[in-house]
C-alpha cells in the first residue's frame, strides 16, 4: 500500500471508528464499548481493541488497581484518527450516487477502490490525462491486464473514473471530480501515518507527491486577477540524497490552466517543503514550514486554495 492507503482501509472498518468515537467521551470498559458499537462478537471487539492499542490510538489500564476491571482510554493519536475519519465521512457524503454511510457495503467498496487505484499508481497515471485500459497496461508494469481491469471497473462502479470520448483505439477513462476530492481524506490519512506509525507504513514518495498535486490542482479556484506559474515542490529524502517532486501549476485570472509534474523551467513563484510540511499545509492550513520565493502572493493563494478546497477552511500561516 502506498502512503495513506493503510489508514483509509483501517477507517473503512466501522468498528474501529465506533470504538474511538465511543472513547472520545471518556474512558470505558469493554462491556460499554460493546454496547455502544452495536454489540459485535466479543472476540471481534477484542481483536479490534488490540489492533487500535497496537497503533497507539487507545490504551488500557486497570481501574483503581482492582484486578479484572479494565478501562480503555483514547490517546492523542486516536483523537487525530477521528479527524481523518471525519474527513473520510465528508468525502463519502458527496459520492456521485448519493451519500454513503461510513461502514456500509457501498462505502467499503468505494474506499477499497480508491485505495487500490492509489496504491497501484493508476490514479497517478490517470492524473496526467485520460487513458485506455490498454495504455494503462503499457504504463503500469507492476500489475497484469486482468488486475488493472478489475481495479478500473471498481473505480468506475464507485464513480471515481468515467469513460470519455477518444479518437484512437480503446475507450479512454478519466478521473472524476469526486476522485480528485478524495485527496483530502488521503492526505489526512497520510499525515496521521507520518506522525504516529511511520515505521510500519510507506513514506511519501515521488509518485505520491506528484499524484496529490496533479489530482488536486484542477479543483483550485483563486481570486480573479491572480495569474502566473508556481513550482510546488516536495523535498524527499532517501538513500540517493535530496530529491524534488511535485508539480508546476499555471494560473490565468484565477483559473488553473495547466499542471505538470515537470519541475524544470523558470516559474514566477515557488513553494518548497518536506512531505510532512506539505501535508500540514494541505490538511490543517499550516504553511509555516513551506518556504516560498518569487511571486509569493501567488504561492500563498495556491496554498490557501489547496487547504480551503480540500477541507473547507481558510486558515493560513504566513510564508
Amino acid at each position: 500500500m502506498r502512503a495513506g492507503a493503510q489508514t483509509l482501509c483501517l477507517l473503512a472498518d466501522p468498528l474501529n471508528v465506533l470504538v474511538i468515537r465511543a472513547l472520545s467521551t471518556g474512558p470505558k470498559q469493554q462491556v460499554e464499548l460493546r454496547r455502544e458499537s452495536g454489540s459485535p462478537a466479543q472476540s471481534t471487539l477484542r481483536a479490534h481493541l488490540k489492533s487500535l492499542e497496537g497503533i497507539g490510538a487507545i490504551a488500557r489500564h486497570r481501574r483503581n488497581a482492582f484486578p479484572g476491571v479494565v478501562d480503555y482510554d483514547l490517546l492523542k493519536p486516536g483523537e487525530e484518527l477521528l479527524f481523518a475519519a471525519a474527513s473520510l465521512e465528508r468525502w463519502l457524503a458527496t459520492a456521485p450516487q448519493g451519500r454513503l454511510a461510513l461502514g456500509s457495503d457501498a462505502a467499503k467498496a468505494a474506499i477499497r477502490a480508491f485505495a487500490d487505484g492509489w496504491s497501484s499508481t493508476m490514479l497517478r497515471t490517470l492524473a496526467a490525462g485520460p487513458l485506455s485500459l490498454t495504455e494503462l497496461d503499457r504504463l503500469i508494469g507492476a500489475f497484469n491486464y486482468p488486475s488493472l481491469e478489475r481495479r478500473l471497473a471498481a473505480m468506475r462502479m464507485a464513480g471515481q473514473v468515467d469513460a470519455q470520448t477518444g479518437n484512437g483505439r480503446g475507450r479512454p477513462y478519466g478521473v472524476t471530480r469526486w476522485a480528485r476530492e478524495g485527496i483530502g481524506p488521503l492526505a489526512a490519512a497520510a499525515l496521521w501515518e507520518r506522525r504516529h506509525i511511520p515505521r510500519s507504513t510507506t513514506p511519501i514518495g515521488r509518485i505520491d507527491a506528484e499524484a496529490m498535486l496533479l489530482l488536486a490542482a484542477p479543483l483550485l479556484s483563486l481570486p480573479e486577477g491572480v495569474s502566473g506559474s508556481c513550482r510546488m515542490a516536495v523535498e524527499l529524502s532517501g538513500g540517493d540524497g535530496r530529491r524534488l517532486a511535485g508539480a508546476v501549476v499555471a494560473v490565468e485570472q484565477g483559473r488553473v490552466e495547466t499542471c505538470t509534474s515537470r519541475l524544470d523551467g523558470t516559474p514566477a513563484a515557488w513553494a518548497l517543503g518536506s512531505a510532512t510540511q506539505w501535508l500540514e499545509a494541505m490538511v490543517h492550513g499550516d504553511a509555516a514550514g513551506i518556504e516560498a520565493g518569487g511571486n509569493c502572493p501567488l504561492a500563498r493563494a495556491l496554498l490557501d486554495s489547496l487547504h480551503g478546497t480540500l477541507f473547507g477552511g481558510r486558515r493560513r500561516a504566513p510564508l
